[in-house]
């Protein structure tokens, strides 16, 4: 909306003093023309905005001006913006909604605060792209388009077309009832009924979406918590999944909770190593997963297991056992 907009204006010019429209164009996620636009509203508006000519000019606003705002603390401000820091903006596609918000947060200390804030934001890190072994994390991608119309589906509870790909099939069009929408470690799903049966969805599987005016077939009220919690359950018990128990170097346990489905348990061993539960997809998908550990990880059960892994141990051993052929 364009009131948002041109609040969001105002504090970028008290926050950086002056700033070219070019600049304020990126910022904002608009055209050149438009911030001019914008420019000429809050002058009618009664704002003191004015322009500055030359290699280093600019827009700015006269010195001492200040927007009403509702006032943070210092720790409420410094908890909002250091969630706001990490990958935030990814989360359900409310990138600019986040980045205007904490344009009013650090807007909204007061001066004495504001700089300490800034300071403190830049010594706290959240989620970062790689981890210590220098692995980046993947995300997965979702468009801006299918995101928001699934969002604007989920809250105002509305039934939603979705064209989904499904595992080793070809995507076709379903009606359901959002429910809600889950991110968990970069993944965000639609918790939805179809039918008034529970379907679970991969958002990176939408290809495209499409909100009804119909209302969703819904409770007024949801703990979507317990709604994960039951599902993920369902899922874990479904299919040919295979439990593992594993005992491994517990340098290694990152790698194998990537992996893994669940690990439903977990305890110290008489060595200082780890002994765990976990469940794989299948038992490919747990012979790939415990191979990649090497001797830091060893598949206690099933025997099945521990079979097919000294098998292919055995075939790596042969290979080179003897001299490379010439």
């Amino acid at each position: 909306m364009r009131a948002d907009r041109l609040v969001s204006l105002v504090l970028l010019l008290r926050r950086h003093g002056r700033l070219t429209a070019d600049t304020i164009a990126r910022e904002l996620e608009v055209s050149t023309r438009t911030v001019l636009r914008d420019m000429e509203a809050l002058s009618a508006a009664g704002v003191p905005v004015y322009a500055e000519r030359g290699r280093h000019g600019g827009f700015a606003l006269s010195p001492g001006f200040r927007t009403e705002l509702t006032g943070l603390n210092h720790d409420e401000a410094l908890a909002l913006l250091t969630a706001g820091s990490g990958r935030g903006e990814q989360v359900f596609g409310l990138g600019s909604a986040l980045a205007s918000a904490m344009r009013k947060v650090v807007d909204a200390l007061p001066e004495s605060h504001r700089a300490t804030a800034g300071d403190a934001t830049r010594r706290l890190l959240v989620a970062p792209e790689t981890d210590l072994l220098s692995r980046r994390l993947v995300t997965e991608e979702v468009s801006d388009t299918t995101m928001i119309e699934v969002r604007r589906a989920v809250l105002a509870g509305h039934k939603l077309r979705i064209h989904y790909a499904a595992t080793g099939q070809a995507p076709r069009w379903r009606t359901v009832d959002p429910i809600g929408l889950v991110t968990v470690r970069d993944r965000v799903y639609l918790l939805a009924t179809r039918s008034g049966a529970d379907r679970t969805y991969r958002l990176s599987r939408v290809r495209d979406a499409e909100e009804l005016p119909e209302t969703a077939q819904r409770p007024d009220r949801v703990d979507l918590d317990r709604i994960w919690r039951e599902r993920s359950a369902r899922f874990l018990s479904d299919g040919d999944h295979v439990t593992v128990l594993v005992r491994m170097n517990p340098a290694r346990r990152e790698e194998l909770l990537d992996t893994a489905l669940a690990v439903r348990a977990e305890e110290p061993d008489e060595d200082g190593w780890l002994r765990l539960e976990a469940t794989f997809q299948d038992s490919r998908h747990a012979e790939w997963a415990l191979w990649q550990l090497g001797t830091d990880a060893e598949a206690l059960a099933p025997r099945s297991l521990r079979a097919s892994l000294r098998d292919r141990a055995a075939a790596i051993a042969a290979r080179y056992g003897d001299s490379p052929r010439e």
